[in-house]
């Protein structure tokens, strides 16, 4: 049986590096991967990555492209966009406080939206990787109305146990956390073990 694709969207919340990494992780090791990137997730991809366009993306994340295939956002009509297209679920990696805001309200006005609620009415995974600070009433509001709904919100919060000495290892720890929700077996960091 094919392994069904994990769609991973891109949105315009600082933290582009680790959409880029959770990118790579998933191309390397061959995950079925439905993409796609906001316009305020490229923006985000040039200035905190310096990535313009899907070539220098592609280079960023290892070249490696025989399992991702993109969708563009304003096309909402695309197979992302029905529950009858079978996926594993879906990562929002950055997610902006504005994309969580549309999926607890429903609203769908891209595709990105769109897919992420399918993703939930389909009742399949959905884990959301905001990354803001502090967070408002209204972030916790609509952060509660979507776990309530059935995402995962995993924020891009890094932890320390494993003493990491790079920003990569900061970034690695929580794509790790990620791709454990996602259940795809890569090992990044060192695991807490306890003493």
């Amino acid at each position: 049986m094919d392994q069904l694709p994990v769609i991973l969207a891109i949105t315009g919340a600082s933290g582009a590096p680790y959409g880029v990494r959770l990118l790579e992780v998933l191309a390397l090791h061959h995950v079925p991967t439905w993409l796609m990137i906001s316009s305020h997730g490229w923006r985000l991809l040039t200035e905190e990555c310096g990535i313009k366009d899907d070539r220098e993306l592609r280079t960023a994340t290892g070249g490696e492209w025989r399992s991702v295939r993109v969708f563009d956002d304003k096309d909402r009509g695309a197979e992302p966009a029905s529950g009858s297209a079978r996926t594993a679920g879906m990562v929002i990696c950055p997610c902006s406080m504005g994309t969580v805001a549309a999926i607890a309200h429903g609203t769908s006005r891209s595709l990105v939206e769109r897919a992420a609620d399918v993703t939930l009415k389909e009742r399949r995974k959905l884990i959301l990787v905001p990354r803001e600070t502090p967070l408002s009433l209204v972030h916790l509001r609509n952060l509660t109305l979507v776990t309530e709904a059935g995402a995962i919100v995993l924020p891009a919060a890094p932890g320390f146990y494993h003493k990491p000495q790079k920003v990569s290892e900061l970034v690695d720890f929580v794509v790790q956390r990620v791709v454990d929700h996602l259940e795809v077996h890569v090992n990044l960091v060192r695991r807490w073990e306890g003493k």
